[in-house]
């Protein structure tokens, strides 16, 4: 397979480990090995202190997948594989498509739900979330139109990444019986539920309310332990995750042995852990907001509806690619253009999930100050 260099992967790759002040960052804030492993219980323990490092199931531990499955209402053990994030993306929709099937994904979005397609030969219809009034919207009568016989996979990502946009329930049942009535496959990137900002907007997992829909969750994003390197992708169609399974012995096999039991642990306190991080993300909205008002003159902020990112607005005297260089190379702080995601506009994502974010924007104001 021929394919892109992924930009914003390699744009981290360039500045992540180099800057000192991440505002950019997708995941919220990471907790210790030693703080996750205070939360185990007796079992997750003995398991921890008992484990031998050899070769784990295909398919993830057994504990594991059944704590995945208590997170839904329909899905059971046997329709969750555990993987990496990432690897559940180009292994689904590579299971899943053929040269000159028709894909239809949300725009903007990560590189690898549009870039895969591309490489593997399909016809690609980016259908884009839009600014209006100041708000973030979908037009599902887009989606409806853009149906064609050789369309074959939709591709969705709520709360949404990078603007944090959740349709409403009404858009989104009526994207899932589009799906269903024409019969067409339903992916969705749900790496950031439960950092809904409303409980309204907490929906259902696709996986659970449509046959054909398959679901990517982990735990990189918001439970921030992204160095787990832990998902998992569900879905009912038994078919389809038994090629899933297939597809897996050509890429990892098996999952870390660490990462399994550690991810046990993490679900284990699920409430905890979302607690504190929807409290953080909620402070630090809070803390932006101030400051863009503050400083109107450079920024327009844009409300999100949920996950740890959100995508506001540069004024127009300096263009967001521009600006976001300038503060790397003056002030050591990473902020990511909208460009990144091909979109057009001025944006730049911001991260709303690190502890560190309040003496950042005061950095970033001192940044501010001089170039004013």
């Amino acid at each position: 397979m021929k394919i892109n260099d992924f930009k914003l992967e390699r744009y981290f790759a360039d500045y992540e480990f180099k800057a000192r002040h991440l505002l950019s960052s997708s995941d919220c804030e990471s907790i210790k090995v030693t703080e996750l492993l205070q939360m185990a219980d007796t079992e997750c323990l003995k398991l921890w202190h008992n484990l031998k490092l050899g070769y784990t199931e295909t398919k993830g531990h057994p504990l594991l997948r059944k704590e995945i499955s208590n997170l839904y209402k329909e899905i059971s053990s046997e329709d969750i594989i555990v993987l990496a994030p990432e690897e559940g993306i180009f292994i689904a929709l590579n299971v899943i498509l053929n040269p000159g099937d028709h894909v239809i994904v949300l725009d903007p979005s990560y590189q690898s739900l549009f870039e895969i397609p591309n490489a593997i030969g399909c016809e690609v219809t980016k259908w884009s979330i839009y600014l209006e009034n100041n708000q973030w919207n979908l037009d599902v009568s887009f989606l409806q139109k853009s149906i064609k016989k050789n369309t074959k996979l939709i591709i969705i990502n709520f709360p949404h990444n990078p603007t944090g946009f959740i349709p409403e329930l009404s858009d989104f049942n009526n994207i899932i019986e589009i799906a269903r009535k024409n019969n067409i496959y339903l992916f969705s990137d749900e790496m950031y539920r439960y950092l809904e900002l409303s409980r309204s907007h907490l929906y259902e997992s696709v996986s659970d309310v449509f046959e054909n829909g398959i679901a990517l969750s982990g735990l990189s994003k918001s439970f921030g332990l992204p160095g787990l390197r832990a998902g998992w992708l569900t879905t009912r169609n038994k078919e389809l995750m038994k090629k899933i399974e297939n597809f897996k012995d050509y890429t990892t096999i098996c999952n870390s042995a660490l990462s399994e039991i550690l991810g046990l642990v993490a679900l284990r306190n699920k409430d905890q852990i979302i607690e504190k991080n929807l409290n953080l993300i909620r402070e630090n909205i809070r803390i932006v907001k101030e400051f863009f008002t503050k400083h109107n003159n450079f920024f327009t902020w844009i409300e999100t509806r949920g996950s740890s990112v959100a995508f506001p607005l540069l004024t127009e005297r300096l263009s967001a690619d521009d600006f976001c260089k300038k503060l790397i190379d003056q002030k050591s702080i990473l902020l990511l253009s909208g460009s990144i995601f091909n979109y057009p506009g001025n944006h730049f994502r911001i991260g709303l999930g690190r502890k560190t974010f309040k003496a950042v924007i005061k950095e970033l104001e001192s940044f501010l100050n001089v170039f004013c």
